[in-house]
């Protein structure tokens, strides 16, 4: 009997957080082990509870919520994200420019599914938020990487994009804050990458999720607002702001040179269109996120739990040698770095497995992110002190015996 084969479209498909290591991870919890899980952003695991005034509305209005909405989304949705960003400055946008998604992830797929012919370039940093490259590599497109500068905190190479933009080139995404390093990038490299776009006709694909969650002060410049002259696509949602991840209820919005993508937009639809609608119960508690106090900030400022435990787990790890770490303004993560000359690694991805088997704690490899080094690995700061230093503490053992 034949076997049954992947179709051929997944042979570049990788998304290792969620790879052979969390296969193993997952087998030590069947067994009965206790694993320190530090992988994913994902704030309900950890404590980080959704506002209560979202929950209460949505419970509120959940028997209004069970047949198929718009395909586009609730309207009442829809309303409250251009609302959003019209307080933030975008023009000339109203509800049919929004399509309200289950999680941020499925809108990717769509946006590229939507738009690729076969090999045509998609622009995508590394190191990159491993999704896009994928959902490039799924619709028949090839990914091409550009680089973003550790020594310069992460902020992308505009040379380097320049370099790599040929006649296939369709668009560039834009992840800021960026996932997985932490970085908020810089008005002036904003306006950079705009102007790249717009020379050579790409579309902007904006990935702000954690537009919100901003340490030391640092601002967040919304790509639908400096872009004018090229199509431009936000992707943002509830599930880190407003630690709603098991909700998946994301959205699209576009904005820019909205004429001239009549058809691409056209195409959207039709792909909103065919999964009927997205998760409604979810698209219930946007209004009031968006509408409400936003709680998030309790979490990032002095005193706040997020804030304190990316300074303890930033500490933690540098006092580790050969261990440093460009120190992120936003999201959920640290990416380290290892000194090549104390631990030469030559395959990070069974590192971190060994890391696993050894210390029963989960990090992923820099190489999942498509960053073509050995020695940079993400590590969650999303568990509590206590849970922090211990795993850091596990970290530092499996590092001692590294070096020895």
């Amino acid at each position: 009997m034949n076997k049954v084969l992947q179709s051929d479209k997944l042979h570049n498909v990788n998304y290792e957080i969620r790879g052979p290591v969390l296969d193993y991870a997952n087998q030590l919890e069947a067994d009965g082990q206790q694993v320190m899980k530090l992988n994913i952003g994902n704030p309900g695991a950890f404590g980080f509870d959704a506002p209560d005034e979202i929950m209460r509305d949505v419970i509120h209005n959940l028997r209004s919520a069970q047949g198929y909405s718009h395909s586009k989304g609730l309207f009442s949705a829809r309303k409250s994200v251009v609302q959003r960003y019209q307080l933030q400055g975008v023009d000339s946008i109203d509800v049919d420019d929004v399509i309200m998604g289950n999680g941020v992830s499925e809108l990717i797929v769509m946006a590229m599914q939507g738009l690729l012919n076969l090999n045509d370039e998609i622009l995508i940093p590394a190191p990159d938020y491993p999704l896009w490259t994928a959902a490039v590599a799924i619709s028949g497109g090839s990914p091409v990487h550009y680089k973003c500068d550790e020594d310069q905190g992460w902020q992308p190479c505009l040379a380097d994009i320049e370099s790599k933009i040929t006649a296939r080139t369709r668009g560039i995404v834009i992840i800021n804050p960026n996932n997985p390093t932490g970085a908020v990038y810089s008005e002036d490299i904003l306006r950079g990458l705009v102007a790249i776009a717009e020379k050579h006709n790409l579309i902007v694909f904006a990935d702000e999720i954690y537009d919100r969650i901003l340490f030391d002060g640092s601002v967040h410049h919304p790509l639908s607002v400096l872009t004018k002259n090229t199509l431009c696509l936000t992707f943002n949602g509830l599930s880190k702001t407003y630690r709603l991840a098991g909700f998946r209820s994301g959205w699209m919005l576009v904005s820019g040179a909205k004429a001239n993508a009549t058809s691409y937009l056209e195409g959207l639809e039709m792909l909103a269109s065919m999964r009927l609608c997205a998760n409604v119960p979810a698209m219930l508690a946007v209004q009031t996120a968006l509408g409400g106090r936003q709680s998030i900030n309790d979490l990032i400022l002095p005193g706040g739990r997020l804030l304190a435990q990316r300074d303890l787990c930033l500490e933690l790890l540098t006092a580790i040698p050969g261990v440093s770490c460009v120190k992120p303004k936003s999201a959920m993560y640290l990416f380290f770095k290892l000194d090549p000359a104390v631990y030469p690694i030559e395959n990070d991805e069974m590192f971190v497995l060994e890391l696993l088997k050894q210390q029963h704690l989960l990090i992923v490899q820099g190489s999942a992110f498509n960053y073509q080094d050995t020695q940079h690995f993400r590590i969650v700061f999303l568990p509590d002190k206590n849970q922090l230093t211990e795993a850091i503490a596990r970290l530092a053992s499996f590092l001692l015996a590294y070096r020895q």
